[in-house]
């Protein structure tokens, strides 16, 4: 047997190449680190997702995100020994992993850069100024969000757009490919990895005491609201990825529930049924082992550490004769962090092999006033 020596990518020097490179935005909501922040993060989320679906006036965010600060502390400080989230060290180990993949693919002219929604010095405004200051021309939106609607995802878009209008120039964008990639909702390879990690623990955990039958699997989506000012919000993706993870293990385990992580909004009507009241279900159907898994998002948050604790807290009481699983997100797994750079490229190979667009921002203005002067005349 002859070993062949695996082909190398050609390596190839920024002067012949130019500015031929890609950088990859990959977006997360970040959390906060210090709880002097919780006023400010509060009053992003509410400009950024309530406007979205809340009748709520815009006057009333800045000391409505002042009294929440002062929940989130007593919840975070108080009753949680001074939680700090791991969101944000997280997201750092998913970016470093999906560049380490990239980077042996493309070389250094792929390079990875991670924006918060809602936590500076990462926020995409700042984030994409340092991506234009480093000379990239060419870049791909990465929601780092299992949903993707206009609504979750979206505002990824949305706040990519407020900063490249602000940082446009003159008469030729600095910016010459652009590329985006959706939700990972329907990739074969995100539905395996989470339903195996679900079989892997009920091996683990469960499986010498419980019958396949008496085990509640209560798979956890991002909770969405039913109207959203005509927005799409991502019940159909969501509910289209429960059904396929369910899929992979009902045969086996047949109590499976979707659980929404709902934000109990009043006035607002959210999907059904909550994680809570999903694993009531089960619990009546004969469960005595309940394992809850996030599969509606990819990197751990406050609502899939938190909400989940105070979940279980309130079961406990409830059927304390009942063993409850909390289970971690798909995280830093190296499987999901070579499929989520699989996913990129394509598209990294596309914005590499397309002659780049020069756009004139200022001809859209004109296009418009052109536009609605020809509709006025007829």
């Amino acid at each position: 047997m002859v070993a062949t020596p695996e082909k190398l990518q050609p390596v190839t020097s920024p002067s012949t190449e130019g500015s031929d490179r890609v950088a990859v935005l990959l977006m997360g909501y970040g959390e906060v680190e210090s709880y002097e922040d919780f006023a400010n993060y509060n009053e992003q989320a509410l400009n950024l997702l309530t406007a979205k679906f809340a009748p709520v006036p815009t006057w009333i965010y800045p000391p409505l995100a002042k009294i929440l600060a002062i929940f989130d502390f007593h919840e975070w400080g108080h009753q949680h020994n001074n939680f700090i989230s791991p969101h944000n060290k997280i997201f750092e180990e998913q970016r470093a992993g999906i560049e380490k993949h990239l980077q042996a693919k493309w070389g250094s002219r792929v390079q990875v850069f991670k924006a918060f929604n809602f936590c500076a010095p990462f926020l995409p405004e700042q984030v994409i100024g340092e991506i234009k200051a480093q000379g990239f021309d060419k870049l791909l939106i990465y929601p780092l969000l299992v949903v993707d609607s206009i609504f979750t995802s979206g505002i990824a878009v949305e706040q990519v757009n407020k900063a490249l209008a602000k940082l446009a120039d003159g008469s030729e964008h600095w910016l010459k490919g652009q590329r985006y990639i959706p939700s990972f909702y329907n990739e074969p390879d995100y539905i395996n990895l989470t339903a195996r990690m679900v079989e892997e623990k009920i091996a683990a955990d469960l499986a010498a005491a419980h019958l396949p039958s008496e085990i509640g699997i209560v798979l956890m989506n991002h909770g969405c609201p039913h109207k959203a000012k005509g927005f799409t919000s991502g019940i159909l993706e969501s509910e289209a990825l429960y059904e396929r993870v369910r899929e992979q293990l009902i045969y086996k385990y047949p109590l499976i529930s979707v659980g929404w992580l709902n934000h109990q909004t009043p006035l607002i009507e959210w999907t059904q049924p909550h994680a809570e009241l999903a694993a009531k279900n089960l619990i009546d159907l004969g469960a005595k082992a309940i394992i809850f898994m996030p599969i509606g998002f990819a990197t751990e948050n406050h609502e899939t550490l938190l909400d989940v604790h105070h979940i279980i807290h309130a079961l406990e009481h409830r059927s304390p004769h009942v063993t409850y699983v909390q289970m971690p997100c798909v995280n830093d797994h190296p499987d999901f962090l070579k499929m989520a750079a699989d996913w990129a490229n394509p598209q990294i190979e596309a914005l590499l092999t397309e002659t780049g667009i020069v756009v004139n921002p200022q001809l859209a203005s004109a296009q418009a006033s052109n536009h609605h002067h020809h509709h006025h005349h007829h």
